[in-house]
């Protein structure tokens, strides 16, 4: 991530909330919104040294200011001490909130033999935390605050073997256009971005060798995005050439669901 020539409009002093901000997609981001002058707070679950290089990287990119703050997001608890912690940083403001944090397990778990631990583990992770903290964004984002969440295209297509994965990704979708409808009127827009397969550490592991060139032959871009291809899409939507784009999935997968 180099810093951008190019500052997208509305986002210089803002207040930006990035979760799962220490790597992949999170890290990307917060160099992104940093590069366009806002001030950053990276939320992250265990990796000090990760989320120490990310307050680096945004301040190296421009950032008026950048934190960072360690939680379990599917805890209320550690929740609202990050969300203190918010209100502290800066000044009771928030305009911007990017929900990214979640997981995915590579090994295949067909539904019969997916145990009751492991899809309670998900939902807690992927939902469960996006309900805590999206709940603590909206009420403190104002007039022309965003919410933008990260999907994926599991969420549209399936996935099988992985169907705890799709189903918890499917369920932030339903809750993006719900809220989309339910905050508007407050002058607020919800918005998914919902990448395809990604080179990130998450990945990492299976993105190799004959299954990375069998994806790659896929897309019909015949590429694999890397997380500055999907943190350009949310940056769009947090500026403000986005600001009339509400309750919408963008898609970001090189055409490989086609799915309007």
């Amino acid at each position: 991530m180099t810093r951008s020539d190019v500052s997208l409009p509305g986002l210089r002093g803002k207040a930006a909330l990035v979760t799962g901000a220490s790597r992949g997609i999170g890290r990307a981001t917060v160099g992104l919104l940093a590069s366009c002058g806002a001030r950053v707070g990276i939320a992250y679950n265990s990796d000090e040294t990760a989320a120490a290089s990310t307050v680096d990287l945004a301040l190296a990119e421009g950032a008026e200011s950048a934190w960072s703050f360690a939680a379990d997001l599917s805890d209320p608890a550690q929740v609202e001490s990050l969300f203190e912690e918010v209100d502290r940083r800066f000044d009771g403001v928030l305009d911007l909130f990017v929900g990214n944090a979640g997981i995915w397990n590579e090994t295949p778990r067909p539904i019969v033999d997916l145990p009751p631990d492991e899809w309670s583990e998900m939902m807690a992770v992927n939902l469960t935390s996006v309900y805590l903290t999206t709940r603590e964004a909206a009420r403190r984002l104002g007039d022309g605050g965003r919410i933008i969440l990260v999907t994926s295209t599991a969420a549209q297509r399936g996935e099988a073997e992985h169907s705890h994965y799709a189903a918890s990704k499917g369920a932030i979708q339903s809750f993006v256009k719900s809220l989309a409808v339910e905050l508007g009127p407050r002058g607020m827009t919800v918005n998914a971005v919902a990448p395809g397969w990604v080179d990130t550490d998450m990945s990492s592991n299976v993105l190799r060798g004959e299954f990375r060139s069998a994806v790659e032959s896929e897309i019909p871009v015949r590429r694999i995005a890397s997380p500055a291809d999907v943190a350009g899409p949310i940056v769009f939507l947090a500026s403000d050439l986005g600001r009339h784009v509400n309750g919408e999935v963008l898609n970001v997968n090189g055409g490989s669901v086609l799915c309007g």
